[in-house]
């Protein structure tokens, strides 16, 4: 069996920042998983989000005439920057940041929430992220990321960013050019109610409910079944389902079950939601991604395709985890001696007749066959010499 591991000619820029692609086109967020196997663990995980009796749910959209979902802001370069007050500031990059009072912050400046605010620098294409934002004369946030987007590094692990599972939002949100263009190309972020203590790649972070591997993880990655029809769809929604088949989902916070996010930003279709509302998350599974991982502390994905000649059986996903792994069982201290081994090949010939009547008591038939023929031998070359013998006598006697 063949996977192979295809990867976007080069994932599309953001309105405004044309020269910036979000992340390399090797990096996991836009590998394809259409051909993963399925994670092991896919039906725990899948009933512990309440899979049978949940459908998609798109976390963006128009709200009363104003857009929610997750803001960003395009900046120059010149955009001045200010240095912020972190509360996780171990697990947050100092910046400053090109954060002001216009910036855009998800559910509005008054708004409570999660309160996420993203800003581009268009001319170093630089990502900025901050989870909890608030701008005052000092201006704070619950934590702060900053990524390059041409690099495929990933966080320290174990380290936060805005987002729960250490991992960049932008990346994950389904924006509207893109599905005007008619091609998402890359994962989705979404959430789930309850999620383990631990998180797999690539993942930097986990915010587990409890130690329970039948919970997934943070960075568990889900993907619309190749058997689900979705010819019947409007177009718009199509592109947004073929991403979740061949992108998938990115478990990246915790959050309603099945609630997959997108920009807050005119212009989204009602009807395109409606249908996507309309998905059964049962008509999703988890797939097992770490056969792309080329490195723990990096995005990138294993180019070329991976040969194997049987189909690969679904493996549990390799957890970066602080639960301490059983230690490896010990060889034994005593080894019993080995057992005579008995072939099926007649022994080498030997003038020992014990071994060879030991060869007939364990070796069988061959050994017992060898053995008469080694007598019916003797008594030949016996008779043989007494006709010998004998012969000779009666010369003898007539001359």
């Amino acid at each position: 069996m063949v996977i192979a591991v295809a990867v976007p000619a080069a994932a599309i820029p953001p309105p405004g920042a044309p020269a910036c692609r979000v992340f390399p086109s090797n990096n996991v967020w836009h590998a394809d998983i259409s051909k993963l196997p399925v994670n092991a663990r896919s039906k725990a995980w899948l009933s512990s989000m309440n899979a049978s009796s949940t459908n998609l749910h798109p976390d963006f959209g128009p709200s009363g005439g104003f857009p929610y979902g997750i803001p960003y802001d395009v900046v120059p370069s010149s955009h001045p920057k200010v240095d912020i007050s972190f509360q996780y500031a171990s697990e947050s990059d100092k910046g400053p940041y090109p954060f002001d009072g216009n910036t855009k912050i998800e559910g509005g400046q008054s708004a409570g929430g999660d309160r996420h605010a993203i800003m581009i620098d268009s001319g170093t294409c630089t990502l900025y992220e901050l989870y909890n934002a608030r701008y005052s004369s000092h201006p704070t946030a619950g934590s702060g990321a900053i990524w390059k987007l041409s690099s495929n590094a990933l966080r320290p692990a174990t380290w936060t960013s805005a987002d729960a599972a250490g991992l960049p939002i932008f990346a994950g949100l389904v924006r509207l050019d893109e599905v005007k263009a008619g091609n998402v190309d890359h994962a989705i972020r979404v959430t789930a109610q309850q999620t383990d203590t631990s998180f797999i790649w690539p993942a930097r972070h986990q915010a587990g409910s409890a130690n329970n591997h039948n919970l997934p993880p943070m960075g568990a990655r889900f993907r619309l079944k190749a058997s689900y029809d979705i010819s019947h769809f409007r177009s718009d929604t199509q592109t947004i389902l073929r991403a979740m088949k061949k992108y998938g989902l990115i478990v990246a916070d915790n959050g309603s079950n099945w609630f997959f996010q997108g920009t807050a930003e005119d212009g989204w279709n009602t009807m395109m939601l409606d249908q996507l509302k309309s998905v059964p998350a049962r008509a999703f599974e988890a797939v097992d991604e770490s056969s792309l991982m080329v490195s723990a502390s990096s995005g990138a994905v294993k180019s070329g395709s991976q040969t194997s000649t049987t189909p690969p059986a679904p493996k549990t996903t390799p957890k970066a985890t602080s639960t301490p792994k059983p230690a490896p069982s010990k060889s034994p201290t005593h080894k019993p001696s080995p057992s005579p081994s008995v072939t099926s090949s007649a022994p080498s010939p030997s003038s020992s007749p014990t071994r060879l009547i030991t060869a007939v008591g364990k070796g069988g038939s061959k050994a017992s066959i060898q053995l008469w023929l080694i007598t019916g031998a003797i008594a030949a070359s016996i008779l043989a010499l007494v006709i010998f013998v004998l012969r000779a006598r009666a010369r003898a006697h007539a001359d």
